[in-house]
């Protein structure tokens, strides 16, 4: 089918007045099918399941973990196009389109990318100017330091990959096929995608065992509250520019950059090494380990300056939310927003 004819089945496919082709039910069955796909596979073999002497951390755990999942996100993604060729009676290519797969979208990921960086105008003033660490970005070396330990691999590729293609890219077509709204999918979507974290949990005490449950608890809670929004964002973002390859790029942003601070002054620091590999479970003292020399004292002008940043790029971010992300490729239109 020619690419015009593969666009405009896809517009059809939200405002179309027949019967959704999935019920909201099934999908919720669906969804939770998917969470779980994702999930338990960690949890069935000694060689995925961390114990109190085997950090999910390990290397062979990670590379395990990373075969089983992509394996579950294989079964997924074939399983949701058949739902849609079978159950909607389209065609393979508007199938593989609602999977986010083609066309790329080059364009779209550059400016998602944009949008993201202008959100973390802050933290990327306190990492890079106020630590020191741009002197390490544009090196290919740290690049690929960064990414020759398992652990860089999971929280920059991997991991970004696969919550993607199960999260997104198989579970929004889901929903879309139930002609659920623009907003609804956005905010209902990425509770699963937050549920699926809540595992950390169990894992934390594991690894541990000395830290209050009241204390872990709350843990897992703030990590289900930050990777929920993040889910609301990256659902946008797809939604709107329909491309897998923006919303994995803008994870693997984000999981570089780390949760910004919110309070506090910046600390002055030489950089000693490259910028160590973080992800969403990590917590401050970990990924201070190895970033900095010895810390000194700064003028307050470097905190004002970073809490400036800090609300300017969410103003920026709020400003260019829509024209960054709108996209000809958009799988939807939201009400009151042409795209």
């Amino acid at each position: 089918m020619a690419p015009v004819g593969i666009m405009a089945q896809l517009r059809s496919l939200y405002s179309k007045q027949d019967e959704p082709a999935l019920s909201e039910h099934t999908v919720a069955f669906l969804s939770v099918l998917l969470t779980l796909l994702y999930v338990v596979p960690f949890y069935l073999s000694p060689t995925t399941r961390p114990s109190p002497s085997l950090s999910r951390d390990a290397p062979s755990v990670i590379r395990a973990r990373i075969r089983v999942v992509t394996g579950s996100c294989i079964v997924s993604s074939i399983l949701v196009l058949w739902l849609i060729v079978e159950e909607d009676n389209s065609s393979l290519g508007a199938g593989v389109r609602l999977l986010g797969w083609w066309p790329v979208g080059l364009l779209e990921t550059l400016r998602s990318l944009l949008l993201t960086a202008i959100l973390f105008l802050g933290p990327l003033f306190e990492r890079g100017i106020v630590e020191g660490e741009w002197k390490f970005w544009f090196r290919r070396s740290s690049l690929s330091e960064c990414l020759s330990g398992w652990i860089g691999w999971r929280n920059y590729v991997a991991g970004p990959f696969t919550e993607e293609v199960m999260f997104r890219s198989a579970m929004v077509p889901l929903h879309l096929l139930a002609h659920t709204s623009p907003g609804r999918i956005v905010f209902l979507a990425p509770l699963y995608f937050g549920i699926a974290h809540v595992h950390h949990f169990y894992e934390f005490g594991l690894t541990h065992p000395d830290t209050p449950a009241v204390a872990a608890l709350l843990r897992s809670l703030f990590q289900f509250g930050y990777t929920t929004i993040f889910g609301w964002y990256a659902t946008f973002v797809y939604l709107r520019t329909g491309s897998l390859l923006s919303v994995v790029l803008i994870h693997s942003f984000c999981n570089w950059c780390g949760l910004p601070r919110f309070w506090g002054r910046v600390e002055a620091g030489e950089t000693i090494s490259p910028p160590i590999t973080r992800g969403k479970e990590d917590s401050d003292d970990d990924v201070k380990i190895g970033v900095r020399g010895n810390s000194g004292g700064l003028g307050v002008g470097w905190t004002v300056a970073y809490y400036v940043l800090l609300v300017a790029g969410a103003i920026g971010f709020a400003q260019g939310l829509w024209p960054l992300t709108e996209s000809y490729h958009a799988l939807v239109s939201f009400s009151g927003k042409s795209n």
